[in-house]
């Protein structure tokens, strides 16, 4: 019986499967469920609404927007691609009316373009790579994977700040008669 010897280098590991799905799935993340959800917020907010703040020692959604510009840009822009780290945390949390809705949605729009185009261009076996971020040692995909949970939570936050303050369901998800759910954002 003839051996016959396949070129396995044609096809891709179940690891760079999972790794090219982690990176897809984390761009949609970003840009196709918590963007427009951040931004159809900013919509419904007046612009003091922005920068409420149900007391001194919370965020408002302006600041959480900020915060996370601030760390997508840390974590993603500056770790990934070797670029200097400019960010001031502080700052993100003691501003307090300097930025509109106008701009705080066009900071929201160009830091997730950034982020999307870094993970675009990712070779997927970076993954595995360490990085330095806030004094802390870690691999790309574990910066990425924090990236993601923390705009998700924040999310949360600006939604229900923004539920709060318009006492108004949002409208983000409709339900069929049948349970299904689609999204409407």
């Amino acid at each position: 019986m003839e051996l016959i010897e396949i070129n396995m280098s044609v096809f891709p590991t179940v690891s760079e499967d999972l790794a090219q799905a982690f990176i897809r799935q984390s761009r949609a993340q970003l840009t196709d469920e918590y963007r427009p959800k951040i931004l159809a917020c900013l919509g419904k907010l007046t612009e003091e609404d922005v920068w409420w703040r149900p007391h001194p020692a919370s965020n408002s959604a302006g600041n959480l927007i900020l915060h996370l510009c601030g760390n997508a840009r840390q974590w993603i822009v500056a770790s990934i691609e070797g670029h200097h780290d400019i960010r001031i945390r502080s700052a993100e949390f003691r501003a307090d009316g300097e930025f509109d809705k106008a701009m705080l949605s066009a900071l929201l729009t160009t830091t997730l373009r950034d982020v999307d185009s870094v993970l675009a261009s990712l070779d997927p076996g970076a993954l595995n790579e360490h990085r330095q971020v806030q004094g802390f040692d870690m691999t790309v995909m574990q910066a990425i994977y924090h990236v993601v949970e923390h705009f998700s939570g924040h999310t949360g936050q600006i939604t229900y700040i923004t539920k709060m303050r318009t006492e108004a369901d949002l409208g983000f998800y409709r339900a069929a008669p049948d349970g299904s759910v689609t999204t409407a954002w």
